[in-house]
Formats: structure tokens, C-alpha cells, sequence
């Protein structure tokens, strides 16, 4: 006997029959699932900032900026270079800094060592300028690089990548200002990563723009900025991130030669995205950081 017709909900019709078998129930409710999880996401990406049209540019040194950037309380820029390594970590090994990023006040540096670490490290700064450091033991299969650090909106998740050819991106508790963490330093594991929906290449920052999505530099060929979108805010389970490309960064100067995409950072204040390249040759002593101002979301 043919089901009595049921409202729609959410786009999905359901309906009953006298005798419905447990298959037809399954497959309802997969189907209705499937439709709140799409409204979920259309939702969450349709209050993230997007189409972005470039409004300016500035140098800075590439010493001391050449690395990352990340917008500090007051509307400037906090900068990371080769000559930005403490002293102290420079002497026990810890030889690059990535491009950091800043969460209620917290600073958060990403460091690596040499060719045979079998570590990373995260250092915080807390407002009154105290450093913590938080130290992650190599995962099997897990690359030394630290290229980033990103905070979730929250300042409950830390973002960081690898690099190379990139199907995921690694998720850790937020030293410190996650309650999970040691309060005054120790060791940091691993939580759910981001698997991406198709690799990506070299990537050299990430920031939040949303709590849904990320928007990422790349230091391949094209010098792609990219979107990484989540089906949800992060908590600490893994998610799939849905990868997007969304414009290349300019590739001028009066130097020729090979550019090198660095840090990326997103001023929710000011709703100002900056991303920085690195000119060739002896064009290389500064660092160009582009900017950018987003049209929806």
C-alpha cells in the first residue's frame, strides 16, 4: 500500500507505509542526516569572509619579517624572521620559526630543528610576557616541518603543517590556553587532523578567518592562496577540510628570479587579509606583504 506523504523537511520527503521495512528507515534517516549536515555547512561557510580584492601593499624586512606575520590588539604587525629565534633556542637547535599567530593576547611561535629532529616545538607568550614551551614527539610517518601555527577562534585548537606535497593538516590541543595542556609547558600530542579533500602543496601559513575556515599560502609554482573549509568548528575530532583555490599572489619586482611564498594572517578587526612573498635575489632583504579586504561573508 502506497506511504502517506509526509511534510518536507529540509528539502526531504518522507513517508510512511503500513509496513515499513527497517531498510526504508535506515535510508530515511541517512538521507534526512545528510540534509542538516549540508545546511549546517552552508550556513557556517555563508558567515565566513570570502572574495577577496586586493587593496594594497607594504615591505617589510625580511630578517626580521621574513617568516610570518600575525596582526597584534592595536592594528599592527607582529613579524617573525630568521633574526627572531631567541638566542636560547637557537643554542639547543631549534634553527626556523614559522609564521606565528596571536589569540587573546597569546602568542604562539612554531619552531623546528634540523634535518634529524625528532621534535617540534610551540612556544607561548602569554600578555604579561611570560613564554611557555610545549614540545611534540615525531609521529610515525609525521614530518619534522613547522611551517605554522594557527589558533582556532576559540583559542581551544592549534593548526600546523608540514610540507611537501600535503594531504592533511595536524591538530593539537592550544598549548596553554586549551585547559587539556600543561599550564606552564611540557609535551603536546596530536588530536583529530584535518584530512584534506585533495593535496596541496608547500604550504607556508594558515589563519583562521572563521571558525569554519581557513585560509592558507601556498609556495608552489602559481603561489596559490587556498580555503580549506570544515564541516564544523573544530573539537578535537577528526573532520575533512574542503580545499578551494582562491587567487595567486603577485609574483613582482624589479629582481628576477624565484619568489617564496611565507606567513598569511587574517585581522578580524579590521577584516584585512595579508600575505607575504619574498622576492628573488638580492631583492630578497625585503618582503612584501600584500593585502586584502573580503566582498562577502
Amino acid at each position: 500500500m502506497p506511504g502517506a506523504v509526509r511534510p518536507h523537511f529540509l528539502g526531504v520527503t518522507l513517508t510512511t507505509a503500513t509496513a515499513t521495512t527497517p531498510r526504508r528507515r535506515a535510508a530515511a534517516l541517512v538521507l534526512a542526516t545528510a540534509a542538516l549536515t549540508a545546511a549546517s555547512g552552508a550556513t557556517a561557510q555563508a558567515d565566513s569572509p570570502g572574495g577577496w580584492v586586493q587593496t594594497g601593499s607594504t615591505t617589510i624586512s625580511s630578517l626580521t619579517g621574513g617568516e610570518g606575520i600575525a596582526s597584534q590588539a592595536d592594528g599592527s604587525l607582529l613579524t617573525r624572521g630568521l633574526l627572531s629565534i631567541p638566542l636560547g633556542l637557537r643554542i639547543a637547535g631549534w634553527n626556523h620559526v614559522g609564521d606565528p599567530d596571536i589569540a587573546g593576547g597569546y602568542v604562539f611561535d612554531d619552531y623546528q630543528g634540523a634535518d634529524g629532529a625528532t621534535s617540534k616545538l610551540f612556544e607561548v607568550t602569554t600578555p604579561s610576557g611570560q613564554t611557555y614551551d610545549y614540545t611534540h614527539p615525531l609521529d610515525p610517518g609525521e614530518l619534522l616541518n613547522n611551517s605554522f601555527a594557527t589558533v582556532s577562534p576559540d583559542s581551544q585548537w592549534l593548526v600546523e603543517g608540514e610540507w611537501g606535497t600535503e594531504s592533511r593538516l595536524q591538530v593539537f590541543p592550544a598549548p596553554l590556553t586549551n585547559p587539556s595542556t600543561p599550564a606552564t609547558g611540557g609535551t603536546l600530542p596530536q588530536a583529530g587532523q584535518i584530512t584534506l579533500s585533495r593535496s596541496v602543496d608547500d604550504i607556508q601559513g594558515c589563519d583562521f578567518v572563521s571558525s569554519t575556515r581557513l585560509v592558507c599560502a601556498s609556495d608552489n609554482a602559481a603561489k596559490d592562496v587556498i580555503q580549506v573549509d570544515l564541516p564544523h568548528a573544530l573539537d578535537g575530532t577528526p573532520v575533512t577540510g574542503q580545499v578551494s583555490t582562491l587567487f595567486q599572489l603577485p609574483q613582482s619586482s624589479i629582481c628576477s628570479g624565484t619568489y617564496e611564498t611565507e606567513g598569511i594572517d587574517y585581522d578580524v578587526n579590521t577584516k584585512t587579509l595579508r600575505a607575504t612573498i619574498v622576492p628573488p635575489s638580492v631583492c630578497i632583504v625585503t618582503t612584501t606583504v600584500y593585502s586584502y579586504k573580503p566582498t562577502t561573508g
